[in-house]
């Protein structure tokens, strides 16, 4: 839910930083990339001056992963006698480099935890030129109904700085809330809203109630209010008050105001939807939750998402500021699973003091407690046009955009109801130029072309009446085929399913299994899988998920090879493909299958296996993409308000829902299944022995267990594909 991009709340060196000269300053902006093995991470470096002379001084600045949009500050910096240092302790990241004779290069080796490699940096400015400077700060404490005032800036245009047109015109509003603090709102302005601020708006940037500097208590997700309690609030009150407020004391207004955001950001936004004041003329959900025990953040399908949780409620919930958990390790992988079960949380760390994590506790299976939270259920006919954003790689809330606009696909707000999804991952269409992703290149600058073409676009056609809109009502980036597509319906009409079998040694086909005896009714494939050696999400060191570490914000678009060779990992994959294959619409696992405990998980991955060899491109060669991939936990197999033990080796048939996708398995790439029983520690380990609540499960409940995946006749497993033809 935590939108980290440009996450620089103490770098308020940024406007003020980058104005000497190459030579021996290192001042400016340094980009690069890490090089390990066959791995490329891009980033940007923004040094400030020694403050104790030129050489022999620290220095001040950040660190920008631009496959992540992450940054952090840096610890360490210093030059002396052209030998640079910089250090991020959080992430375990080091670099020493050498200055060149002309002072626009840095070259050099990394360490992070166990990984290095080398990094050139290249000087790419020795100044900063910011949209942020044409804009005058104002802050406010704006009072809501009941008494409590919420922070507030409002950026106003300087006079004369715009277009003739847009210094005369008066301006709408644009408002975005959050629980994260906005020290940088400037940076923010300039890394992501550019093309939004040169088109002129009253940009506004509010903490919400409890967090950072305004009033109030905080809830984490607070529930929709009782529209029959006049005196109730909600983020949709605080959002309605604050416009109010707005409109009528900052002049030179329309009498608009539009509103968007970005994960927490977005789910406030459709907060704002439900009950919204008449001046709320355009909205912009992006990345938003939408059922936490469904999907998102907290669960997928009823299955615990634990270092997000665990990680997520430690930093939300320490005080008014985020405070990102200390492991004093650096992989994660192995603190989580020393900390055994859950319950040694509140016992070694949180005593009782974390009211998410004690809701967790409270509430294991879906009840009222996340259902009223769920805002499919509570979303209405949409009265504000609605931009929902979302990327194919999104690591926190891929669900959530497809949820919120099928819930809105109603008669009466269809109109007003549009989705876009690109090749990102969470937020990563906030900032950069978004053609590349972790070792993906996408033929084009997906993020430039979203800010400028589409949502600049919305923005100004519906709050300043610049138009035509001329857009689709829903576009999609096509992986694979790396092209914009325009619908106007999902799934696209032309689409039939056709399901992918599991069949003998490895392999799988579109051919149903045959009447033999290697497909017989007991034909299965089987493999043991042990919580005290669960299968990690993604390769280790798994470094934490905040604090700028790498990994997190990639994990999506990271290569499965690690997982295919574990023996608690079933594989099967096609032969190389003779034509396109176009997957268009919902995914679906159809899984048979059994196992020896009373409880199990069962996650299912889609993945895109590339030729081993692909010259225009060496390092994709033999690359598995994970194209979709979820878990379903056992217990909730016939209904998530009712967990139910599953009966020893008896074969159950799973459905896996894997989503909504738009993809091109080219020709000459094969398609590959893996099946597996843990996703360790993004999923907490299933006891694999049934008990009422895995939160109180004891050390004792956690054994291993044999899991058996049948592929036969009258058991055929397969992955329900919508294919576009």
């Amino acid at each position: 839910m935590k939108r980290l991009l440009y996450a620089l709340a103490t770098i308020l060196t940024f406007q003020s930083l980058l104005a000497q000269t190459p030579g021996s300053s290192i001042d400016g902006v340094w980009q690069g990339a890490l090089l390990f093995g066959q791995g490329k991470v891009r980033v940007i470096f923004y040094l400030s001056q020694p403050r104790t002379g030129a050489n022999g001084g620290a220095s001040g600045g950040a660190m920008v992963n631009l496959e992540s949009g992450t940054g952090s500050n840096l610890d360490l910096i210093t030059l002396a006698n052209g030998k640079v240092r910089l250090e991020l302790k959080s992430a375990g990241f080091r670099f020493d480099g050498t200055l060149s004779a002309s002072g626009n290069e840095i070259k050099g080796k990394f360490t992070q935890g166990e990984t290095s490699g080398d990094l050139t940096l290249t000087r790419n400015s020795a100044s900063h030129s910011s949209v942020a400077d044409e804009y005058q700060k104002h802050e406010y404490m704006i009072p809501m109904r009941d008494g409590v005032h919420l922070h507030t800036i409002v950026f106003s245009p300087k006079p004369g700085v715009f277009s003739p047109k847009s210094r005369k015109e008066t301006l709408p509003f644009l408002i975005e809330r959050s629980p994260y603090g906005w020290d940088s709102a400037a940076v923010d302005i300039d890394a992501g809203m550019s093309e939004l601020a040169r088109d002129g708006y009253f940009l506004v940037f509010q903490d919400i109630r409890g967090r950072y500097k305004s009033e109030g208590q905080f809830v984490l997700q607070r529930p929709a209010r009782n529209t029959k309690d006049d005196h109730s609030i909600d983020e949709g009150t605080d959002t309605y008050d604050t416009i109010a407020w707005l409109l009528k004391n900052i002049s030179g207004n329309n009498g608009r105001a539009g509103i968007l955001g970005i994960s927490y950001g977005g789910w406030l936004t459709e907060m704002a939807l439900i009950e919204p004041h008449p001046a709320l003329k355009a909205a912009s959900e992006q990345a938003s939750p939408a059922d936490m025990f469904l999907g998102d953040d907290f669960h997928h399908n009823g299955a615990f998402r634990l270092s997000y949780g665990f990680e997520y409620a430690a930093m939300m919930e320490t005080g008014k500021t985020n405070k990102t958990f200390e492991f004093k390790q650096f992989d994660t992988y192995d603190w989580y699973l020393k900390l055994g079960p859950l319950s040694q949380a509140n016992a070694r760390y949180f005593d009782g003091q974390r009211p998410t994590w004690n809701n967790f506790i409270a509430h294991p299976d879906y009840d009222e407690f996340w259902k009223s939270q769920a805002v499919q259920r509570i979303v209405r006919a949409a009265k504000v046009p609605n931009l929902n954003v979302g990327g194919w790689f999104d690591q926190e809330d891929f669900a959530g955009p497809w949820r919120i606009f099928a819930a809105s696909e109603t008669p009466e707000s269809r109109q007003y109801n549009y989705l876009v999804e690109g090749p990102w991952n969470h937020g990563g269409w906030f900032s950069g130029a978004g053609r590349t992703l972790k070792n993906l290149d996408f033929g084009s600058n997906t993020g430039d072309y979203f800010r400028k073409n589409i949502q600049a676009r919305w923005f100004a056609y519906w709050l300043k009446g610049q138009g035509p809109l001329n857009l689709s009502r829903i576009e999609l980036f096509q992986t694979g085929s790396n092209e914009w597509k325009a619908y106007d319906q999902w799934p696209p009409s032309g689409v039939q399913e056709r399901r992918l079998y599991l069949h003998a040694t490895g392999e799988a086909s579109f051919e149903p299994p045959a009447e033999s005896p290697a497909e017989s009714n007991d034909a299965f494939d089987t493999y043991i899988s042990d919580p005290h050696r669960p299968v990690p999400y993604r390769e280790r060191p798994i470094p934490e998920t905040y604090g700028g570490s790498p990994g997190w914000s990639t994990w999506h678009a990271d290569d499965q090879r690690f997982a295919e060779s574990r023996p608690d990992v079933a594989v099967w994959q096609t032969k190389p493909l003779e034509s396109d294959v176009t997957v268009a619409g919902d995914v679906i696992a159809d899984l048979f299958a059994s196992t020896s405990g009373t409880d199990s998980d069962w996650i299912v991955k889609l993945i895109d296996v590339y030729p081993t060899s692909v010259p225009e491109d060496p390092p994709m060669g033999g690359y598995e993409l994970m194209i979709a991939a979820d878990v379903l936990r056992g217990r909730f197999r016939n209904r998530f308000e009712k967990p139910e033990p599953v009966t020893p080796n008896d074969p159950v048939e799973y459905r896996v829902d894997l989503l909504s996708h738009d993809h091109v398995f080219r020709k000459g790439h094969r398609i590959m299944i893996q099946v597996q029983s843990s996703w360790f520690p993004i999923i907490d380990r299933n006891p694999q022995k049934f008990v009422p609540n895995i939160f109180e499960a004891k050390e004792s409940d956690f054994q291993a267990a044999t899991q058996r995946v049948f592929r036969s006749r009258t058991r055929p497993s397969a992955v329900i594909l919508p294919v576009l033809h």
